[in-house]
C-alpha cells in the first residue's frame, strides 16, 4: 500500500495570502501566549528557546508584510518574569532590557542591515560592534551612589525586580566601593551572576552527600544561590559577576562607546569578560562567533552565544529600543543540542480560552544537562505534518535551559502496529464538542463556563505571576477551591478570609499555610494598572499590550469609560483606541467586546470593592522629559532622522506615539509632504511642530 503523503511544510511568509496570514497570526498568538504562560508563570516550559524565538520571528515577518493584520499580543515584547514574592520589589530607574536572538549568519547580516537602514548610513560607513560572550547566568543590576554600593536587583520583568542587595554584598566580584577618584553621584551597572563549572560540580557533590536535590546546571545553581532569603547561604556558594552594560548614570561615566565603557568598568573595579572583542564589520563578528564556539567547551563557565552591540554610544541612543529589546544589540545563539527518546503518550491540555493543546509525554532523557519529560506538539496540524504517533522514537532539540521541541520521528524504529494519532473532537474535561473555526488552527472546547478546565485556567491566570501574583494559590488549590465553590469569581479570592476557619480544618492546609495565604492575598489589594488589565484575561491582551493600554489611559476609570464609549463605531474613543501604535483592529475588537459583556462589567465592579488599582507610573528616568505622557503623531518625510528613529526616540522619552490625529493628540510633527494629518490637526487645534521645533522641544536641536 502506498504511504499517505504528509502535509506540506510551513508556507513561506512571502507566499501567504492575506487570509492565510490572518490565520497564521491567530495560531502564533495562541501558541506564543501558551508558551509564555508556561515559562513565565508556571516555570514549566515546553519548547526550546530556538523554537520560541522562531515563532516570534515568524509572527514579526508576517506582521511586516501585512501590517494591517498586526496583533498586539506578540511575546517578542516580553522581558523576563515578574519579581518573586519572597523579596522586596525594586523599580528600575531605566528598564532592564532583554535581547533579540539570531541563530544563523543571515540573521546577523540582517541585523547589520537594519542598523544601516534605521540610521540612514551609506554602505561605505563602517558599523563596528563589540562582541561579548553571552554568559548563561542570572542578570542583575548594581546601583552605586557617591561610590558606595547601595542596592542590587534582579531583572524581574524588566521594570520591577527583586531586591537581592544583601546577597550580592557577599560576592567578591561585586565592589563595595568604586575605585578611582571623583566617583559619579549615581553609577548603575548591569551584568551577569554566574557559577564556574568546576565550582558547580563541587556544589552538587556536597548537596548529594547531604541528601539535597541537585541543581540541573550552573545557571540554575547561580540563580538558586542568589535567590536565597538567607544571605549566609549565598555567601557559601562560589558565585562570580561579569559587568557589561550601563543603567542610570551621567554621560561622562558612559563614555563614547561600549568598548570605552568596558574600560571604565575595569577602572572602577569590576570584572569584565576578557574575551570581548571590537569587530570592525559583520565578517569579523561572525569570525569571532565561530572562534568562541570552537573554544566553548574549554571555557570555565557556560555560554550560549555571543552578543553584538553597536559600539558607538550616540548610535545606540539614536537606535533606541522596541518594547522589550534594544535595536542596537542582538544575541547570536549557538546551535541547539539534540537527543532521542520514546514518546509514551499524547495528553490534551485545555486552556482558559478553551484551546486544546497536545503535549507529548516522553521517556525522561538528559538533553544538554537538563532532564526532559515533556514537549509541546502545538496543534493537530503539527502532529499530522510530522506524523507523530504514540510509541514513536523521536528526535528532540534543545537550545537553552528549557524543554525542547520534537524535530522529527525516527521512522525506522516505529512499531509495526503503530496507528496515526486521531485528534479528539470533544473536550477531554467536560465532553463538550471541540470545534475548529474556518481559518483557525486551534480547536476549542465549546463548553465555556461549564468546562471546569476553562474556569480553573481563568482563575489561575488571574493569580499568576504577571497578574496578581498571589503566592499559595497554585493550580491545585485553585481547582480545589473552585470545585467546592469557595471561589467562583476573582473577587471571591479576596473574600476567602470569611472562610478562614473552614480552610484551616481542611486536610493538607493547616493554620500556618492558611495564615500565609491570607497574608499573600492582603498584600495584593493594591496592584498596578498594567497587571490588573493583564489579570482580566481579555483575549489577545498579553502583558505587553496591558502595559500599552495602561500607559495610554493612565487609570482604570478612564480606560473603562473609554472602552465603553468605544462601542459606538463613530465615537472619538474608538478612534483613540485605533490610533494607539501597537493596537490593531482585531485586538481592539476583543477589548471592546470584553466591555460589552455585562458579566465582565459585574466582575470589574466587584473587584473594585476589594482592590485598589494604582494609576500608571512612568519610569523614574523619564521624569525630566518634556514629552513624557504626551501623545505624538509623525507625518511626512523627515530630514534629520528616519521615521522609525523619530518614533523610537519619542517612546524612549515617555511619549505615546499614535498613528492618526485625534482630539487627544498633543503634537503633530510634520516633515515634507505632510498630507491630510496636518489639515486635521489644524481643524482640531493640535499643536503642529516642524522637525527642528520637535528636536528643540526634546533637547536635541
Amino acid at each position: 500500500m502506498k504511504k499517505a503523503q504528509k502535509p506540506a511544510p510551513e508556507k513561506p511568509v512571502d507566499k501567504l495570502t492575506k487570509a492565510e496570514a490572518k490565520a497564521a497570526l491567530a495560531e502564533l498568538a495562541a501558541e506564543i501566549a501558551h508558551h509564555s504562560q508556561l515559562y513565565y508563570q508556571k516555570d514549566a516550559p515546553e519548547v526550546s528557546d530556538a523554537e520560541y524565538d522562531a515563532l516570534v520571528q515568524r509572527n514579526q515577518a508576517i506582521e511586516a508584510r501585512f501590517p494591517e493584520l498586526r496583533r498586539a499580543d506578540s511575546p517578542s515584547e516580553k522581558v523576563g518574569a515578574p519579581a518573586a514574592s519572597g523579596f522586596a520589589k525594586v523599580r528600575h530607574s531605566l528598564p532592564m532590557l532583554s535581547l533579540d536572538n539570531a541563530f544563523a549568519e543571515e540573521d546577523v547580516r540582517d541585523f547589520f542591515a537594519r542598523v544601516r537602514r534605521f540610521l540612514g548610513l551609506a554602505e561605505d560607513v563602517p558599523v563596528e560592534v563589540m562582541a561579548e560572550p553571552k554568559i548563561d547566568g542570572l542578570s542583575a543590576s548594581l546601583r552605586y551612589e557617591d561610590g558606595k554600593f547601595v542596592q542590587g536587583a534582579t531583572r524581574g520583568d524588566g521594570t520591577v525586580g527583586e531586591d537581592i542587595t544583601p546577597n550580592l554584598r557577599t560576592m567578591d566580584d561585586v565592589p563595595k566601593t568604586l575605585k578611582g577618584a571623583a566617583p559619579p553621584k549615581v553609577f548603575e551597572v548591569r551584568g551577569e551572576v554566574y557559577m564556574r563549572r568546576s565550582d558547580f560540580a563541587k556544589l552538587n557533590e556536597r548537596r548529594q552527600a547531604a541528601g539535597e536535590p541537585l541543581f540541573a546546571n550552573p545557571r540554575n545553581g547561580a540563580a538558586g544561590s542568589v535567590r536565597q532569603l538567607d544571605p549566609s547561604i549565598t555567601a557559601s556558594r562560589p558565585l562570580h559577576f561579569f559587568a557589561y552594560s550601563p543603567g542610570e548614570m551621567d554621560r561622562a561615566a558612559l563614555g563614547k562607546s561600549q568598548s570605552d565603557f568596558l574600560k571604565k568598568l575595569e577602572a572602577r573595579g569590576f570584572a569584565v569578560n576578557p574575551l570581548a572583542r571590537l569587530c570592525a564589520n559583520v565578517e569579523e563578528a561572525l569570525a569571532f562567533h565561530a572562534h568562541i564556539q570552537s573554544q566553548r567547551a574549554e571555557l570555565p563557565y557556560d555560554i550560549d552565544g555571543v552578543v553584538y552591540k553597536v559600539d558607538r554610544r550616540d548610535w545606540q541612543e539614536r537606535l533606541g529600543m522596541v518594547s522589550r529589546a534594544p535595536r542596537w544589540a542582538i544575541a547570536h545563539k549557538f546551535p541547539a543540542e539534540q537527543a532521542e527518546t520514546l514518546l509514551r503518550d499524547i495528553r490534551i491540555q485545555v486552556g482558559r480560552t478553551g484551546a486544546l493543546t497536545p503535549v507529548a509525554e516522553l521517556e525522561p532523557i538528559n538533553v544538554g544537562g537538563v532532564m526532559v519529560a515533556r514537549a509541546t506538539l502545538h496543534n493537530e496540524d503539527e502532529i499530522a505534518r510530522k506524523d507523530v504517533r504514540i510509541g514513536d522514537r523521536v528526535i528532540l532539540q534543545r537550545a537553552g535551559d528549557v524543554i525542547p521541541q520534537i524535530l522529527a520521528v525516527v521512522e525506522k524504529a516505529r512499531p509495526k502496529n503503530s496507528k496515526p494519532y486521531v485528534f479528539p473532537d470533544h473536550c477531554p474535561v467536560c465532553g463538550s464538542l471541540a470545534i475548529r473555526e474556518p481559518g483557525e488552527v486551534v480547536r476549542r472546547c465549546t463548553g465555556g463556563l461549564i468546562c471546569a478546565a476553562q474556569a480553573v485556567e481563568r482563575l489561575r491566570h488571574f493569580v499568576s505571576r504577571n497578574a496578581f501574583d498571589i503566592e499559595g494559590l497554585g493550580d491545585k488549590r485553585v481547582a480545589e477551591l473552585l470545585a467546592d465553590k469557595l471561589i467562583t469569581t476573582p473577587g471571591d479570592i479576596f473574600r476567602l478570609k470569611n472562610h478562614r476557619a473552614a480552610l484551616e480544618e481542611r486536610e493538607g492546609w493547616g493554620k500556618q499555610s492558611v495564615a500565609k495565604l491570607m497574608e499573600a492575598i492582603e498584600a495584593r489589594r493594591e496592584i498596578s494598572l498594567e497587571r490588573f488589565i493583564y489579570a482580566l484575561g481579555i483575549p489577545q491582551v498579553g502583558d505587553a499590550t496591558a502595559r500599552l493600554l495602561a500607559r495610554n489611559y493612565g487609570s482604570l476609570a478612564r480606560w473603562r469609560q473609554a472602552m465603553q464609549e468605544a462601542q459606538d463605531p463613530e465615537s472619538p474613543a474608538l478612534q483613540e483606541l485605533d490610533s494607539i501604535e501597537g493596537i490593531g483592529p482585531s485586538v481592539a475588537a476583543d477589548i471592546i467586546g470584553f466591555f460589552a459583556e455585562p458579566h465582565n462589567l459585574a466582575i470589574l465592579r466587584d473587584l473594585e470593592k476589594e482592590v485598589a488599582v494604582e494609576e500608571f507610573v512612568a519610569p523614574a528616568g523619564l521624569a525630566h522629559s518634556k514629552v513624557a505622557g504626551k501623545t505624538v503623531v509623525f507625518t511626512g518625510s523627515l530630514e534629520k532622522m528616519t521615521r522609525p528613529e523619530a518614533k523610537a526616540r519619542a517612546e524612549t522619552l515617555g511619549a505615546k506615539v499614535a498613528g492618526s490625529v485625534s482630539k487627544n493628540t498633543d503634537y503633530l510633527v510634520v516633515g515634507a509632504d505632510p498630507g491630510s494629518k496636518a489639515k486635521k490637526a489644524a481643524e482640531l487645534g493640535v499643536t503642529v511642530l516642524d522637525e527642528d521645533s520637535w528636536l528643540k522641544l526634546i533637547g536635541e536641536d
